[in-house]
């Protein structure tokens, strides 16, 4: 049984999809603070916090929990630069009550929902997981401290883990059952379908000075039903022996901000007003993944969206049609 923390939230409700339609058991915790009671498509939502060791250890225990894949950490780079002390609360000091819960319980198995945000602002073309870790805002600062943790829990205690560092997350479950929907929304993909929609006026680039060919930044773009697949894989990796890694999980390409409002246009037939405002803090130029060490550790990875036709297409189906 696959422990699902915050399995209501966009990547974690689109993993929860994966594992239902592979027959994988699965149960789905969350405190529904950002996540979405309508995203369970069939399956129970068992409402609690991740802060709640006691609570959640007996609950593995009960349900006879092998694995634990941790979604429950908050991701927005400008909130926790406004709002620094609420992201080590939640991602730092809640982190350490699912470890002790999972220690408590017997449970060895955690994949981690990390990020390319640990690495800041690396010169490298392609950023690989050997490079320093050097974060620029207290998201990619908690994620970091997070998985240090991780290693330590590893050697005191024997829980493995796989750390999957996220690029940018993006599109929607391919026949539009679920999708993103942030509140307030902060992505780029939403908010560009949003004024392709007319839900919006517009659309802002925030920053057109930065180092890069159009002076925008660049972004490696996954889909969320591959990162959904990734999840399971690394869990059956670990449940086979698999040794603690960290893996950088993108396709290895770039897009610029420009790039994905041109696309955007494209998929939608829509026409809608660009602004440009300037850059945000703690916005790096150009993130994109060198994923080779997860196709080699994972090699029956398929990666079946990527494109970013297909990316924005779901992305727009999901659009046109939310439930929530």
């Amino acid at each position: 049984m696959i422990l699902l923390a915050g399995g209501a939230g966009y990547i974690g409700s689109h993993t929860a999809l994966y594992l239902a339609e592979k027959g994988v058991p699965f149960a789905v915790y969350d405190n529904l603070s950002r996540g979405h009671r309508e995203s369970a498509l069939g399956w129970e939502i068992i409402e609690g916090d991740i802060g709640d060791a006691q609570r959640l250890a007996a609950l593995m225990r009960d349900l006879k929990v092998d694995a634990v894949i941790h979604f429950c950490a908050y991701a927005l780079v400008g909130e926790s630069m406004r709002f620094p002390g609420m992201y080590y609360e939640n991602n730092v000091a809640n982190g350490i009550s699912l470890l002790r819960a999972m220690v408590e319980a017997k449970v060895q198995n955690l994949v981690f929902s990390s990020s390319c945000a640990v690495y800041g602002e690396p010169s490298a073309e392609f950023i690989g997981e050997s490079l320093p870790h050097n974060p620029v805002n207290p998201y990619g600062e908690t994620k970091r401290i997070f998985e240090n943790m991780l290693d330590w829990f590893d050697r005191a205690y024997g829980l493995r883990s796989v750390r999957l560092r996220y690029f940018n997350a993006a599109g929607a479950d391919e026949k539009a059952r679920i999708g993103e929907s942030h509140d307030p929304e902060t992505h780029l993909i939403p908010l560009v379908l949003k004024a392709a929609s007319g839900e919006r006026k517009s659309v802002s680039i925030f920053g057109t000075d930065y180092p890069t060919p159009d002076g925008t930044c660049i972004r490696d773009y996954v889909h969320v039903t591959d990162l959904a697949q990734a999840h399971l894989a690394a869990c059956e990796y670990l449940r086979e022996g698999g040794r603690t890694a960290a893996f950088n999980l993108g396709y290895g390409r770039g897009y610029s901000v420009r790039e994905i409002i041109d696309a955007c246009r494209k998929v939608s037939g829509r026409e809608f007003a660009v602004e440009e405002a300037p850059r945000r803090p703690g916005d790096p130029p150009r993130l994109v993944a060198d994923n080779r060490s997860i196709r080699t550790a994972l090699p029956d990875l398929e990666f079946r969206f990527d494109d970013l036709g297909k990316i924005i297409g779901t992305a727009w189906e999901w659009e046109k049609n939310r439930r929530f």
